[in-house]
């Protein structure tokens, strides 16, 4: 099985701050793996994510994806090669959904009828009619759909690596939970690998096939979803299954 990304002794510091927002992460990723990265604010999650496309550098450390270090690549390539889509989409208001798809591959300067046919795949992908999206305006959409737009957009260019940082965190609980199956199925028949950032220990661990717990900046297990919730490996760990625990109990009550 190839190894997709390889952080090696990772730490990342901002000023002021009275721990480092990564401290010493090493963690590696297999090839079609979908990774969830839970934590609560500030514990590093982002900043983890964020190094991996270099929108961060690391302090020390390496960062390696298929092989090649990071560092030696042009910050725009490395992000060229990688999806990111996050909770703010960030479609821009005045080009239409299928324009806003076509932003990565336009600069990657593939030809116009290639470029049709991709987005026409991808509205497809994700659940949304092409004939229907295609000419419409971020205006025009709700916030599951444009969620939907901003994961095509990511997906465009054909990236083996997607990194999803809260993508749906401002989506109502209906609607978060048809998007979080989608991105299953969209997981499921892409083989691409999937780093996708989380607050919510319930999308964590329904989403990942393995999940990293974080706090503080360090990493508190790396195991999958089973294993976390049956040997939490700390208090931490075991404070977010009771927490999860709790909120079982409360419906149970109910039925």
């Amino acid at each position: 099985m190839n190894t997709a990304i390889e952080f090696q002794h990772v730490t990342k510091g901002f000023k002021g701050a009275s721990y480092n927002a990564v401290n010493d992460v090493s963690l590696s990723i297999n090839e079609g793996e979908f990774i969830t990265i839970l934590g609560s604010s500030g514990s590093g999650k982002t900043t983890l994510l964020k190094m991996t496309n270099r929108l961060y550098d690391p302090d020390s450390g390496n960062i390696i994806l298929f092989g090649e270090n990071i560092r030696d690549v042009d910050k725009v390539l490395v992000r060229r090669r990688i999806g990111y889509a996050i909770q703010q989409v960030g479609l821009l208001p005045h080009m239409t959904v299928a324009q806003n798809i076509a932003i990565v591959p336009k600069l990657l300067k593939w030809d116009k009828k290639r470029i049709e046919a991709r987005a026409h795949e991808l509205l497809e992908l994700v659940g949304l009619e092409p004939k229907e999206f295609s000419s419409r305006y971020p205006a025009q959409l709700s916030g599951g759909q444009q969620q939907r737009i901003g994961l095509a957009r990511a997906l465009a260019a054909d990236p083996k690596i997607m990194l999803l940082d809260e993508p749906f965190g401002a989506i109502d609980a209906i609607n978060r939970l048809n998007l979080q199956d989608e991105l299953k199925r969209i997981h499921g028949g892409l083989k691409k690998t999937f780093l996708f950032v989380t607050h919510d220990i319930n999308e964590a661990l329904k989403l990942g096939t393995r999940v990293v717990v974080m706090n503080e900046g360090r990493v508190c297990q790396f195991d999958t979803p089973e294993n976390i919730a049956k040997n939490p490996a700390d208090d931490f760990v075991k404070s977010l299954i009771n927490s999860c625990r709790e909120q079982e109990k409360f419906w149970e009550g109910l039925t």
